[in-house]
């Protein structure tokens, strides 16, 4: 072990690996399992529900973007909250409220039951990604941000392949219930990391940015050690404000934060809950067979974009995938009576690309911001993409019911490639900015 010199210290943002940190990417890494179980396991659910409870295509619709719906209003209301009162205490509660409206969806007996525990769980959902990505990139050293950032993505994409592959096996055991169980089951998840959260302290830069260095201190002596150097309190303590957001100095970021997260999340959602139908479509026997493959690209993908975070821009990895994604898409969207197996094939592509250019979604938002509007920015950025998710998933059914599958695919295509368009203008590259203070 190496003997440090008498007084030496480590800047906050530089400081080795520690309990604390992992504790915390630990934490974030299992909201965001529930996150993603919880968004996967619904196209599934449905299914099966569909007699059950008579959901009409209209209420499919609606039900599916029921948290993506809930997501936009929580990351809306709670963005600003955490600005001004910290992460640490929502941080700790979303998962509890998560795990019990996760059981009362086992009693559901309506389409409109159904819509509003959906709603309250996106509510949740939308406040533990603003925290969670707030909170993790600022405890989280530099030289380690992008890969535990991103492995809170990948985390994300297990729980939301995992949801499909057990949703699927209890279809196979759950009897004319499974639907319920299916739906019962997101409850797990959030318990577990309910209690991996306890003891989390509040985010040392916050506090600095509040003008409460002394406190920040002390959390950083007791959770880091004596060695580790907060930077010092500013002369002039920011107030976190929206208007901030789209002043001329950040409004640059904040919009291609929401187009880049907007264009990504459409056919990421779009696709992924009706993935079985949309196969069947394209001539594709099994289509949930084919949904666990295309799942597994999801996680894939995932995996390889933590690998190579930071081995590329953040510009070059946000806009090749964008133009590698659409030009998938828009094969399969040109090209009728294609063979299944090439089907499959040209979705596992897109599925791989796009999962893994998503672990930029946590990456790369929260450096677009500093610190005292961090969690506006993740949060208006965060309600922005699940507005178009919501929109690309309430549409897609209708589109293929009234106008057939190429063309909602050709939707997802434009979505795609004017993130591509977008993000090769006017992108900024973040990859070496330092998290505390001001860029």
């Amino acid at each position: 072990m190496t003997t440090l010199p008498a007084g030496f210290a480590y800047a906050f943002d530089e400081a080795p690996l520690r309990r604390l940190h992992i504790k915390a990417a630990t934490g974030g890494m299992g909201g965001q399992f529930s996150d993603g179980y919880v968004l996967g396991l619904i196209g599934i659910a449905m299914s099966l529900a569909t007699s059950p409870l008579g959901l009409t295509t209209y209420w499919q619709g609606l039900i599916g973007s029921a948290s993506l719906i809930g997501i936009l209003i929580g990351s809306l209301l709670i963005g600003p909250l955490a600005d001004r009162i910290g992460r640490r205490g929502l941080y700790s509660w979303t998962m509890a409220v998560f795990c019990i409206v996760s059981v009362l969806q086992f009693y559901v007996n309506s389409p409109e039951q159904l819509f509003v525990l959906r709603l309250i769980l996106g509510v949740a959902l939308g406040a533990d990604y603003v925290v969670g990505i707030s909170l993790v990139s600022e405890l989280v050293p530099r030289r380690h941000r992008g890969r535990l950032l991103s492995l809170m993505m990948v985390a994300w994409v297990a729980g939301f392949s995992s949801a499909y592959g057990i949703g699927y096996l209890l279809q196979q055991v759950g009897g004319e219930n499974a639907w319920r169980w299916i739906l019962f089951s997101s409850a797990v998840p959030a318990l577990l990391v309910f209690t991996i959260r306890l003891g989390t302290p509040e985010s040392p830069l916050w506090l600095v940015n509040k003008g409460r260095h002394e406190l920040a201190k002390r959390i950083v002596q007791a959770s880091l050690g004596n060695d580790i150097q907060l930077p010092p309190p500013s002369a002039q303590i920011e107030q976190a404000s929206w208007l901030h957001l789209f002043s001329r100095k950040w409004i640059r970021n904040t919009l291609v934060g929401a187009m880049f997260y907007t264009c990504q999340v459409i056919p990421y959602f779009a696709m992924s809950t009706f993935i079985p139908r949309v196969l069947e479509t394209l001539n594709v026997e099994d289509g949930y067979a084919s949904g666990i493959v295309y799942n597994a690209f999801l996680l894939l993908g995932s995996i390889l974009g933590l690998m190579i975070i930071n081995k590329i821009s953040r510009r070059a990895f946000l806009t090749g995938s964008f133009y590698v994604t659409s030009a998938a898409l828009l094969i399969l969207a040109a090209w009728t009576n294609m063979p299944a197996a090439l089907v499959v094939a040209l979705f596992a592509v897109f599925a791989c690309v796009l999962a893994g250019a998503g672990v930029l979604e946590f990456a790369y938002t929260p450096e677009l911001f500093p610190t005292e509007l961090r969690a506006s920015g993740v949060g208006f950025v965060v309600a922005a993409s699940r507005l178009g998710g919501a929109g690309g998933t309430f549409i897609l059914p209708i589109l293929m019911e009234n106008y057939g599958t190429h063309a909602a695919l050709g939707g997802c295509v434009a979505a795609l490639l004017l993130g591509g368009i977008i993000c090769q203008i006017w992108a900024p590259e973040t990859g070496n900015t330092p998290i505390e203070g001001h860029h």
